[in-house]
């Protein structure tokens, strides 16, 4: 239950923090206006909060996995909202990505002595 509950906490990091600089990317490059990057920063604000629910205590270990999720979600962002079509090299470093995720945060530690 503790990997599925870190999972739906990446994913929601990723939707707020790739969907927040979607909005400033749309308010002030394509000119949708201010409304637009003031939810930007906002949704960018809550992911601010997303990654302290993450079981593990490591604020470095966290952010570098979620780092991999990212590159991931930045992807399937582009694809689902703007029409973005990856190639193989897309998927391969994106895959390798999520492989990282797995390691740095799902594999096995002993305890330090």
């Amino acid at each position: 239950m503790t990997v599925l509950r870190s999972v739906l906490l990446f994913l929601l990091a990723a939707l707020t923090e790739i969907g927040g600089a979607w909005l400033v990317w749309q308010g002030w490059r394509e000119q949708r206006g201010l409304w637009w990057i003031a939810a930007g920063v906002v949704a960018l604000g809550c992911y601010g909060f997303v990654a302290t629910f993450q079981p593990d205590a490591n604020f470095g270990r966290i952010l570098a996995a979620y780092g991999g999720v990212f590159v991931a979600g930045s992807l399937g962002w582009a694809m689902v909202v703007d029409g973005f079509r990856p190639d193989r090299w897309d998927v391969t470093g994106a895959l390798l990505c999520l492989l990282g995720v797995a390691i740095i945060m799902y594999a096995p530690r002993t305890p330090s002595l």
